[in-house]
């Protein structure tokens, strides 16, 4: 499957503009760290596009979010390692992050809300008006986008990444495509 086909079905799968939002913003960041880490970029890019694709039909339900995300993506034939890392990005079900990509899946997940939070709260409303240190003094505020789970972000740690150096590649990536976030 390539990005257009990715972009597709997820425009199928899943009605929410913010969502969909969220979707670009965690593509981006997990082709940065692909690139980082000298991996797969399409592959982890993917991953990344498609990891909620099922939060339409399983919003009310955590238990089975990313369990059908998964099977869908399996269906649609894409690769095992792709498949699993979707399953795993949910904590609800304990799965061990085993790759390279599981791990970045996982934390950059709730990233992508921090600095969007972050971008909301700036006069302008925009990615290029934040910077690393104003993201790690809003990480520290356990008031400030609460729904954004710290512990998660800080599991950059397995990839070998500080915190900081997590969120500059993060916010680094998500700025290349402010546009196309509406910010």
């Amino acid at each position: 499957m390539n990005r257009t086909e990715a972009l597709t079905v997820l425009k199928e799968n899943l009605k929410n503009k913010n969502l969909f939002n969220h979707s670009l913003a965690v593509e981006a960041v997990m082709r940065r760290l692909a690139q980082y880490f000298g991996e797969d970029v399409e592959k982890w890019g993917l991953a990344g596009l498609l990891h909620d694709i099922d939060y339409d039909r399983t919003k009310d339900d955590p238990a089975r979010h990313s369990i059908e995300g998964a099977e869908m993506l399996s269906e649609l034939g894409l690769p095992e390692d792709v498949v699993y890392a979707v399953k795993a990005h949910n904590h609800h079900h304990g799965l061990p992050r085993r790759s390279l990509m599981d791990k970045a899946l996982y934390a950059v997940d709730p990233l992508t809300g921090l600095i969007v939070a972050g971008a909301l709260i700036k006069p302008e409303k925009k990615l290029s008006a934040i910077d690393v240190s104003f993201l790690i003094n809003r990480f520290n505020e356990k008031s400030f986008a609460r729904g954004a789970n710290r512990e998660t972000m800080k599991t950059c740690s397995e990839m070998g990444l500080s915190l900081e150096e997590f969120m500059g590649l993060g916010l680094e990536a998500m700025q290349e495509i402010a546009a196309d976030l509406n910010l």
